[in-house]
């Protein structure tokens, strides 16, 4: 996989966690994974299933209202 596809795919999750974590943050739990899944989904990238757990997380401490959104790592295009 080239370098600007890796990137692109990094990008397009990027947008998915940034939408997700600045209107469901305070949601529940299983509502932001679902958003997640969702977006990513609709924008055809998957996550690693630790890079994942670790976005989720983010956003789950982004509910004291003094974070900023997590920013992904790594990114795949689902083929």
């Amino acid at each position: 996989m080239s370098d600007e596809t890796k990137q692109a795919a990094i990008e397009a999750a990027q947008a998915v966690v940034d939408q997700v974590s600045s209107y469901q943050y305070s949601a529940e739990d299983a509502t932001i994974a679902d958003q997640l899944d969702e977006g990513l989904r609709k924008a055809q990238v998957s996550l690693s299933d630790d890079e994942r757990a670790r976005v989720l997380d983010e956003i789950d401490g982004m509910k004291d209202e003094q974070s900023s959104a997590p920013q992904v790592r790594s990114a795949e295009p689902v083929e």
